[in-house]
């Protein structure tokens, strides 16, 4: 990660925090144009960077519509488990229920933190870098395009971790 900790626009300290947008139901770019507004409402995020939109084949629960994946960058005075409420808040009003879907169902909204700057963390709630984004080609795709030469204390390098999964059936969406 980077080096140390910027400043936000009023001079208190920021860190990147990286997160991924998924859903596969309804219109998922609007739904992701909508969140990213959402989550920039107040000065404790900033957006700086979007991946583009990538299609993507189900992952886990294989009969469903493909999903729609992208990465985004932001500069945050908030700290992880903060950022993770406000993250869960905004799938709820874009019709996320998590305690009534199926692990990896069908959802309209799925905003994952991936990793804050400085952070590493494994607490019951929420553990950083991201547990499985070894695993995961439809992060790692978009992530690359915003940030390829980042490295993910204990994991590496996100070109790196990219280039070691099989990508195939994604799709950059023009």
């Amino acid at each position: 990660m980077s080096p140390g900790p910027g400043l936000a626009a009023d001079g208190q300290p920021s860190r990147r925090a990286w997160v991924g947008l998924g859903g596969n139901l309804g219109d998922v770019a609007a739904t992701f144009t909508a969140a990213l507004r959402e989550l920039e409402a107040g000065p404790e995020l900033r957006l700086l960077q979007v991946s583009r939109l990538y299609r993507t084949p189900p992952w886990g629960l294989l009969a469903q519509p493909d999903f729609f994946n992208a990465v985004a960058a932001f500069d945050t005075r908030w700290p992880p488990l903060a950022l993770l409420d406000r993250l869960h808040a905004i799938e709820r009003v874009h019709g996320r229920d998590r305690a009534r879907e199926s692990r990896w169902g069908p959802r309209p909204l799925d905003l994952d933190l991936l990793a804050v700057e400085g952070e590493v963390l494994d607490s019951p709630r929420l553990q950083l870098p991201h547990p499985r984004i070894a695993e995961r080609a439809f992060v790692l795709v978009p992530w690359t395009e915003i940030a390829p030469d980042l490295v993910l204390p204990g994991l590496g390098r996100i070109a790196d971790l990219r280039d070691a999964l099989d990508r195939s059936g994604i799709e950059a969406i023009p």
